[in-house]
């Protein structure tokens, strides 16, 4: 391991939020070690709760089962467990986000639905289009991706090239409004969109949180929880809404 994992102590108040299905998986409990690395609190939210966006500083849409078709105008092509109680919380939790400017990061069906959000749309098998590479699962980074170099995540990874991981058996087909492609496969499927303005929001196909082990990979965390902090210290900044109301009463008052 090139860097070492040092715990930094917590931000205080720097709280994000990891959306995720009923039951929290080994997956969701290594992205809570990884935000906790970088000094962050996490508040797991399941499919239904009602969260007030507001009071967190960053949100995480982790992987999981496959959004429902319905969502790009599709019905469904494959056989799959589908949630749509989690799509549901999922678009609610990216549209208050969006609406606030704090940081988003999507892993696996999370970047797929970033995408979907945006009015984009997704290819539901691609196991019959992969002509450069196997379809099989691979926990370890024996997928090889190529990143752009003038992108936030190239910025993250340091280099063009980069091994990953690949769980997934859908992609991102249709791009949606205001995302750029950061990082293909062999096979030029999407591994990875960014915002091209706005909020800072992205989106990667495979899973960083089991290669915590790997720099770069932890890097995309880090780089998130800075960009929750940074965000945050601008919103403290801000007038709030008591605030104005009062700042209004007092020169009507004149």
């Amino acid at each position: 391991m090139s860097e070492a994992v040092e715990e930094k102590p917590e931000h205080p108040g720097l709280t994000i939020g990891i959306s995720g299905p009923l039951r929290r998986s080994l997956a969701h409990r290594l992205i809570s070690f990884a935000l906790r690395l970088q000094g962050a609190r996490t508040h797991f939210i399941r499919p239904g709760a009602r969260v007030d966006v507001s009071l967190l500083d960053g949100l995480i849409l982790s992987g999981g089962t496959h959004v429902h078709p319905s969502r790009y105008g599709q019905t469904p092509q494959v056989t799959a467990n589908y949630d749509p109680r989690r799509d549901e919380t999922d678009f609610r939790l990216l549209t208050r986000a969006e609406e606030l400017g704090i940081p988003v990061l999507g892993i696996c069906r999370g970047a797929q639905f970033i995408n979907i959000f945006r009015g984009g749309s997704l290819c539901q098998n691609i196991t019959p289009l992969r002509i450069n590479t196997r379809h099989r699962p691979l926990l370890l980074p024996m997928q090889t991706v190529r990143v752009v170099s003038d992108s936030r995540l190239g910025q993250v990874m340091r280099q063009p090239v980069i091994g990953a991981n690949r769980i997934h058996s859908q992609t991102i087909k249709i791009l949606g409004t205001h995302l750029r492609v950061v990082a293909l496969d062999n096979d030029h499927f999407v591994q990875a969109i960014e915002n091209t303005r706005g909020q800072w929001l992205m989106g990667i196909q495979w899973h960083p949180e089991y290669l915590l082990y790997h720099g770069g990979h932890r890097r995309i965390f880090r780089h998130f929880v800075h960009a929750a902090e940074e965000k945050k210290l601008i919103r403290l900044d801000e007038p709030t809404e008591t605030q104005n109301a009062s700042d209004d009463i007092t020169q009507s008052g004149r």
